[in-house]
């Protein structure tokens, strides 16, 4: 097992009471408050960006954060400690074709602490994994991949009734859960959410993109912080390459820039941890 540095905190923010962490976690991660929300989700999106903000190398086998952030063992400890507090894991559809066989689970993505993210859960209450929802426009889903035939994860689907037609008869298990939203195509942010709300009553949402996605919390102004690891890498772009940023398909600045507050940096190694606040807590 690879021995964790700790992060060095570097600025640190009160935001609200400590959560239980295991020794374990703690010890490597510090403190993790979380404001106060009361009556409402606290949503966090988490994200992995080059210094250039590339967030995807949009290349065959190459479409994942672990290619962003070198596969750093520390971003991935801080992925599974923020799905570890998370009632649900929301992510686009192209997040999930680019990852065929993943589960949003804190053991997953940094198995050496499973039972220290286990452990957390119980703590918190959460007896079982986070529900994992993909949303989709078109349902144009894979019904063979892991997610959906294991069974190791409760899943909704959150999609548009074009997207419920086309996915009538692909052999979706029952225990997959569908959500239409009737929106004329389009998925808001507030009604993947308020989709999610009646599944799964949850405190804390995470969202795990992608860009399309993200824009849609921004542009609504959902969206309570953003969790986003600086990986020391320069990926570049140019016309034969895709390379998303944080955000696709919206425009903000110069007519309405979206400022965020910087609450928390940590450090590891040559990476950067950095956490903001965007949405007022009540």
């Amino acid at each position: 097992m690879t021995v964790l540095e700790p992060l060095q905190a570097l600025g640190d923010a009160k935001l609200g009471t400590d959560l239980p962490l295991p020794d374990e976690l703690a010890s490597i991660y510090g403190h993790l408050q979380l404001p106060p929300h009361p009556g409402r989700p606290y949503l966090a999106a988490n994200f992995v960006t080059t210094l250039d903000g590339v967030v995807s190398l949009d290349a065959s086998g190459n479409m994942g954060g672990g290619e962003i952030s070198g596969f750093n063992h520390q971003d991935r400890m801080v992925m599974g400690l923020l799905r570890a507090v998370a009632d649900a894991v929301i992510v686009g559809a192209g997040t999930l074709r680019a990852s065929p066989d993943h589960l949003w689970t804190a053991e997953y993505i940094y198995p050496p602490l499973a039972s220290a993210y286990k452990r957390l859960r119980a703590t918190l209450g959460k007896r079982e994994p986070p529900l994992n929802v993909f949303v989709t426009a078109r349902g144009e889903l894979d019904p063979e991949m892991r997610v959906f035939r294991s069974g190791e994860v409760p899943v909704l689907i959150v999609t548009t009734a074009n997207g419920m037609r086309r996915m009538q008869n692909t052999g979706l298990p029952p225990s997959v859960e569908i959500s239409r939203i009737d929106t004329g195509g389009l998925l808001s942010a507030r009604a993947i959410v308020d989709s999610v709300s009646r599944v799964r009553r949850s405190d804390v949402i995470l969202i795990e993109g992608g860009p399309h996605l993200m824009a849609s919390f921004f542009t609504e102004q959902l969206l309570d912080e953003l969790f986003l690891t600086l990986a020391p890498q320069v990926a570049g772009r140019n016309h034969l390459a895709d390379r998303p940023g944080l955000v696709s398909g919206r425009s903000f600045a110069p007519e309405n820039p979206l400022w965020g507050t910087l609450v928390s940096v940590k450090r590891g190694g040559s990476h950067l941890f950095l956490r903001y606040r965007f949405r007022q807590w009540d």
